[in-house]
């Protein structure tokens, strides 16, 4: 009888996991056939172009506050993030093989030039043949683009606090904090604008900035963060947009470009 209730106390067990192993593979042909249809409408929203960002690329772009057609473009030509696990390196050095290569550029003469002599080793100095001491004759010039790398830095403000040693009711006076375009962010505002520039001008997502601080100086901030920074220069770029639709208006002839634009 003992062994009769084990058996059948297995066999209950066993058909209960039967039941939960089968719920568990509906339960994943859902969550696969949810991706799918995500990541579809990701497609749909981001335009053509998208089909071959990976995932988790969609996903961060998801999370900017808008999405140009640059910066698809951008992402596209960058190729998956490395936490994708995937490395095209050798498939672009290929590419970069078989591209002609255009020439050398000529650089600005408006920058400042620095020359950097590279003197001969010691046994080019001597004549290989009479042993004499050789004589500079000249040099062979190449010129490239250097840099000086932008230097981050914090900022301490102090405002200051006064109160008068005799008149203690008097209470205490302390100076007022200067305007910033985001009052409550830890970001200067050469920070933001160089935000900015970046995701508006150069067409580099707010995610892969984040990822470039904590690369660069370890500064690990949530990516709303500098979403709200961003956003803030929107608003206060409002009575912009408002001075330039009422000029527009002020016309007595408006064309208007009604291509849809997913942001």
């Amino acid at each position: 009888m003992i062994m009769d209730e084990l058996r059948q106390k297995v066999e209950a067990k066993d058909a209960e996991l039967a039941r939960r192993d089968q719920a568990l593979h509906a339960a994943e042909l859902i969550i696969e056939q949810l991706k799918e249809a995500l990541r579809l409408e990701r497609i749909k929203k981001y335009g053509k172009p998208s089909e071959t960002l990976s995932d988790l690329q969609l996903e961060l772009l998801d999370r900017e506050p808008a999405v140009s057609s640059d910066e698809i473009e951008t992402e596209v030509a960058a190729g998956p993030l490395p936490e994708a696990g995937q490395n095209n390196s050798g498939e672009r050095t290929t590419r970069r093989r078989n591209k002609q290569h255009p020439g050398r550029n000529e650089l600005p003469a408006h920058l400042e030039r620095i020359e950097e002599i590279v003197v001969c080793a010691a046994g080019q100095c001597r004549c290989g043949k009479c042993g004499a001491e050789t004589r500079v004759i000249g040099y062979k010039e190449a010129e490239v683009l250097g840099m000086k790398p932008a230097m981050r830095f914090v900022r301490v403000i102090k405002r200051e606090k006064r109160a008068c040693p005799h008149c203690v009711e008097h209470g205490v006076a302390t100076a007022p904090a200067p305007a910033r375009i985001a009052p409550k962010s830890i970001f200067a505002d050469e920070t933001i604008v160089e935000f900015i520039v970046r995701k508006y001008c150069d067409a580099l997502p707010l995610y892969r900035q984040r990822a470039i601080l904590m690369r660069d100086l370890g500064i690990d901030v949530a990516l709303t963060t500098i979403n709200d920074a961003v956003l803030r220069v929107g608003e206060l770029l409002i009575p912009v947009v408002d001075t330039m639709k009422r000029d527009l208006l002020t016309g007595g002839y408006i064309q208007a470009d009604e291509t849809h634009v997913g942001v």
